[in-house]
């Protein structure tokens, strides 16, 4: 019984630890999205689109061996 409580209390752990840092990530990426949308006009969209021109092009380069 003990046993199962400190596993059940570690997993807690982990899970808490991995969900503060899940919503850091998107509020440190919020504010990034909205200092560029006012800062500098450059919309969500732009961004998503910048990020989707990025993969592809990691995606069509050719790999050395």
């Amino acid at each position: 019984m003990i046993i199962t409580l400190i596993v059940a209390w570690i997993i807690f752990v982990i899970l808490w630890k991995l969900v503060k840092t899940t919503i850091k990530t998107a509020v440190t990426f919020a504010a990034i999205v909205v200092l560029l949308y006012f800062g500098f006009g450059i919309t969500p969209q732009d961004v998503l689109h910048k990020i989707s021109e990025i993969t592809q092009n990691f995606s069509q380069t050719p790999v050395r061996n």
